[in-house]
Parts: structure tokens; C-alpha cells; sequence
């Protein structure tokens, strides 16, 4: 279970405060995948990291009693002056899991071949998504963090392996996946969620949510 207890995020812009949530409370229980649509510049990132752990509410609690993953794409946790192989093993060390596996499934995964002993500081935008993806896909998670969708990349075999093995995992994990298109959604989530103003509007359908969406943006 992951749950936001009166949780409020803010930044201050220069010239105003920007709200992301405010005093929001909500609770995505395992086996029920969320989707949640949200305009760009709203905190989609902001929203997802804080689920992450990443980032801190500046009122409330997240409560995480699950193991959740860091939102797909992200970068923070890969070394740029290191391997894929070395980022590899060493992630699996901190969570726990055996790093010739997290190694061989990254490299078959990822299909980099020889960059992959490379510094990862060096590869192409197309080849670190590769390896994140690959590299989140590794690990056992109980919740998965996607961003926006599918790393977008122009290896048409990685897509095809990566989204097979994504499919899988949905029988058995639960999808979190923030986007500011409801066509994104459709294929991870059936519950839906639409932040807007610091606040987060939940709905039992995605076409619900989708209605709501809908008539903010075009108001």
C-alpha cells in the first residue's frame, strides 16, 4: 500500500508559489494500478518523486508499506563515471538481489553490446533509457513508477522485449502512471486520478476521469 495522508508540495517560483498538492489524501492499494492524468507543469514529477521517495512533502505523510521503484527513466541513482555493469551490480547489492542476474538480464535487456562497459556518463539519451528501463525491469518491485509512459526510443526490438516483459509484470505488481495524455493510461490503468490546482480529484473509471480532464483543459 502506498498512502498520502494530508500531504502538501510547494515551490516558489521567483514570483509565486506553485502548488502541487495541497493537503491531498488519497491510497493506491496493491493490485489496483492508478492512473493519473495531469496537465504539463502541474507537478507531474514532482507528484511521482514524492511516491518515490525522492522528494519530501512539506505537510503530511507518505507512507510506504511496499516496495515501490524509482519512476521509470529516472537517472539519479545511475553513476555517469561508472559501467552499466558496475551500476548494475551495484544496485542489486542495495536491494538486496544477486548482481550476476541484475548484470545479465540489464545487458540482454538493454542490447547496448559493447557500451555496456562503457561510463554511462557516454552513452546516447536512447541508450540510458534503455538501461534504466532495463535496469527498474531487474528488480522485484511491489508498485512500478512509470512517468509518462514508455521510454521512448527508437530500437524497435528493445520496445517489443521490454513491453513483453512489462505486460507480465502487471499480472502480478501494481502500475502507477502519471501523464498528461489519457491515451498513455489506457493500457496500464483502469482506476483513474486528475491533478489539478494542488488537488487530487479520484475516480473508479479512467472515462471519468477522462471527463473531468477533458472539460478542465478546454475550459
Amino acid at each position: 500500500m502506498l498512502e498520502f495522508d494530508n500531504v502538501s508540495k510547494s515551490f516558489w517560483t521567483g514570483t509565486q508559489r506553485k502548488v502541487i498538492l495541497d493537503r491531498a489524501s488519497f491510497r493506491v492499494d496493491l493490485g489496483h494500478s492508478l492512473g493519473i492524468l495531469a496537465p504539463n507543469g502541474t507537478g507531474k514529477t514532482t507528484l511521482i518523486n514524492m511516491m518515490a521517495g525522492l522528494e519530501k512533502p512539506d505537510e503530511g505523510e507518505v507512507r510506504r508499506n511496499c516496495r515501490i521503484s524509482f519512476p521509470l527513466g529516472f537517472m539519479g541513482g545511475v553513476v555517469g563515471r561508472h559501467t552499466a555493469r558496475e551500476n548494475a551490480r551495484y544496485i542489486a547489492r542495495l536491494y538486496g538481489l544477486d548482481p550476476d542476474y541484475v548484470e545479465a538480464f540489464t545487458r540482454w535487456l538493454s542490447g547496448i553490446e559493447e557500451y555496456y562497459d562503457m561510463p554511462v556518463g557516454t552513452y546516447s539519451a536512447g541508450m540510458k533509457a534503455r538501461f534504466t528501463f532495463a535496469l527498474m525491469l531487474s528488480l522485484d518491485f511491489d508498485i512500478y513508477l512509470i512517468d509518462e509512459g514508455m521510454p521512448q526510443t527508437t530500437d524497435a526490438e528493445f520496445n517489443r522485449k521490454a513491453g513483453e516483459i512489462l505486460k507480465e509484470r502487471l499480472a502480478t505488481t501494481t502500475v502507477i502512471i502519471v501523464s498528461h495524455q489519457p491515451e498513455t493510461l489506457e493500457k496500464f490503468a483502469r482506476s483513474a486520478a486528475v491533478l489539478r490546482d494542488g488537488r487530487l480529484h479520484m475516480f473508479d473509471t479512467l472515462e471519468e476521469a477522462r471527463q473531468l480532464y477533458d472539460y478542465q483543459t478546454q475550459g
